[in-house]
């Protein structure tokens, strides 16, 4: 979606909810996880790119979202960078 350069950020501890672990494989996982890392916020609304975007920089919370097998999962990195869950929206 948005052509900004790719700013690294620290994931912290990547966790992974009973839910999503269930409908993601190992392979999925990786694959989501890296796009959170590369900047590729997914399946995500202009408004809310933007302002993961700013997040990055600014120190903000970053919320991905892709499917895992026909089910949308959630990425989220919270603002002080000490967690990494990835989850169903259901079990936020």
């Amino acid at each position: 979606m948005n052509a900004t350069k790719k700013i690294h950020f620290p994931l912290g501890k990547v966790l992974i909810t009973p839910g999503a672990a269930v409908q993601c494989s190992a392979s999925d996982v990786f694959t989501i996880l890296n796009r959170h890392l590369q900047n590729d916020w997914g399946e995500i609304s202009d408004p809310d790119w933007k302002s993961n975007d700013s997040a990055i920089r600014n120190g903000g919370r970053v919320l991905s979202g892709y499917s895992c097998n026909g089910e949308r999962v959630w990425i989220i990195t919270e603002a002080d960078r000490s967690y990494t869950t990835i989850l169903l929206p259901e079990e936020y």
